[in-house]
């Protein structure tokens, strides 16, 4: 069975693509409450003969596609959220309400709507159902959990054999990068408090002072990570907050730390919230203090099927030539809750450079106030998700 051409029928949805991406750019929200994105991505979704159903505890969009022909479903993910940063690009069409779309949902969402128009185009040939995921919340907590507790993964009522994705980034315009295994870190918050009893700076010895104490968790920390992990399997722990007392001349009775954490496998995890704890106790054991450890685990690792990958690198170089596709040598240890749907089902998420021809790719980066996105490639970057999906229920019909 022949595989449409999607990439030249994307030309011709590129102009209506752009309107959408910027409408969402100008207003851009926050979180799991989205009501003008929901709103204006169902006005694009209407008349596609789609079955829509909206999130209960979040502002999330579920589109099916039934095709006419019998087969399995495959799913297809955008995330519609921005982040709360003042953007500072010039653009005409920028935001002025304080967030902004600096990681590039709104070109995510514009390709997803691009992809369920190009595919709805041949519904009569599809061999099976498409799952559209319009997500919000991804930049928080994270909207995937809540949508495939609501029902996303088992919407297309026959089973999901893939999951693909496409994330936009401050990299060379055009170029389709990819790995399988292990692709995105996962990551977890440490909030760490050592209480102590305070007193006067010139009387140490009257107090159990607890800012020593926090200081040589920071750096053990750091060494752990050399010395716990190996370095083939890396962990990244970063001490991004310290806090003591609010005086000079004041030891506190409480000192504090916050750490960013990112690992790259569960056996990673595991040991972290082994070793995390059993160091700061005694480190504050030693300077007779105690500690109270907080460790919440957020996304796990984002990890692509191999096999899966393989042929997603394969088609998209036989669509777009294999000089715009490249293969990952190591992951990236940035965070993308896309990884709670790869744990239940098979699939691929794929990153997209996006800067603008003329513009340094190393300048910007996703999440800086003045990054920019070639919305110029939102025709590839439908025709991509589409030409997945379709390839592969082609393939489960042997």
């Amino acid at each position: 069975m022949s595989i449409p051409d999607f990439r030249t029928e994307a030309q011709g949805l590129l102009s209506n693509l752009r309107d959408l991406r910027r409408t969402l750019h100008a207003n851009p929200e926050l979180g799991f409450d989205l009501p003008f994105t929901q709103r204006t991505v169902l006005n694009e979704l209407a008349g596609l003969g789609l079955e829509i159903t909206t999130g209960e505890s979040l502002t999330s969009i579920v589109a099916v596609l039934k095709g006419g022909r019998p087969g399995p479903a495959v799913l297809l993910r955008g995330d519609m959220d921005a982040l709360p940063l003042v953007e500072d690009t010039g653009l005409d069409f920028a935001s002025t309400n304080g967030n902004m779309h600096a990681c590039g949902h709104d070109m995510h969402t514009a390709g997803l709507v691009g992809a369920a128009r190009l595919l709805a185009a041949h519904r009569d040939e599809l061999p099976g159902s498409i799952v559209f995921m319009f997500q919000p919340a991804e930049e928080v907590e994270g909207g995937a959990e809540p949508m495939i507790a609501e029902g996303v993964l088992e919407a297309a009522g026959t089973p999901l054999v893939a999951a693909y994705g496409i994330h936009v980034e401050a990299a060379e315009r055009g170029l389709f990068t990819t790995r399988g295994g292990p692709l995105m870190a996962g990551f977890a918050d440490l909030n760490l408090t050592i209480h102590g009893a305070g007193g006067h700076s010139s009387q140490p010895q009257s107090t159990r002072d607890p800012v020593p104490a926090v200081a040589e968790i920071a750096l053990a920390l750091n060494t752990m990570t050399t010395r716990s992990f190996d370095i083939f399997d890396p962990v990244v722990v970063s001490v991004t907050q310290l806090e003591g007392s609010q005086a000079s001349n004041i030891i506190p009775d409480t000192a504090k730390l916050t750490a960013s954490v990112r690992f790259l496998s569960a056996d990673s995890i595991a040991l972290l919230q082994e070793r995390v704890p059993e160091i700061a106790e005694n480190i504050a054991r030693a300077h007779r203090c105690t500690a109270e450890v907080d460790f919440q685990v957020g996304f796990p690792v984002t990890v692509n099927n191999p096999a899966e990958t393989r042929v997603a690198i394969d088609r998209l170089s036989e669509v777009f030539g294999a000089d715009r596709v490249a293969e990952m040598d190591s992951p990236r240890m940035g965070s993308e809750d896309f990884s709670y749907v790869l744990e239940k089902v098979p699939g691929t998420f794929v990153f997209l450079g996006a800067t603008p021809e003329g513009v340094d790719p190393n300048a910007e980066t996703n999440h800086s106030p003045r990054v920019v996105f070639d919305d110029g490639l939102l025709g590839d970057q439908a025709a991509a998700l589409a030409h997945l999906a379709f390839a592969r229920l082609v393939d489960e019909q042997g």
